[in-house]
Order: structure tokens, then sequence, then C-alpha cells
């Protein structure tokens, strides 16, 4: 048996970062397909919209930490 691979802090971020991303892109087409619906349930598109934004605060949150500060 192999041993297990160990990720650094930034890989496991990177990954973390690109199933944050999918997740929001089906987010985004869910949403779109509801709304060209017309008669869906207006709650259930703003649930998906707010789940959606705070995806969008943790892919930014993940963003900032894997870009190093630049001082100029």
């Amino acid at each position: 048996m192999t041993p297990p691979v160990e990720m650094s802090h930034e890989e496991v971020l990177r990954v973390e970062l690109e199933v944050l991303r999918q997740e929001h892109r089906d987010l985004d087409e869910a949403i779109q397909a509801l709304v060209e619906l017309r008669g869906t349930d207006q709650l259930t598109i703003r649930r998906l919209k707010a789940r959606k934004l705070r995806l969008k605060d943790q892919i930014a949150r993940i963003e900032d930490e894997l870009t190093p500060d630049i001082i100029a």
C-alpha cells in the first residue's frame, strides 16, 4: 500500500478554490434555468442567489490568502 500524499496548505486552498468556483458556476446555471421557467418560487431563487454570494465571498477570501501582499 502506498502512503498518502501530503498536500501543502496552498495546494489544499487551490483545490478548495476550484471546487467553490465550480459550485458557483453550477448555481449560476441553476438560477438562470429557474428564472427562465417563470413559474418558479421566488424564495428558492433568492436562497440560491444568497448561497452564490456566500460562495463568492469564500472564493475572494481564499484568493486573497493565495495572493501575496506586494508592497510597492
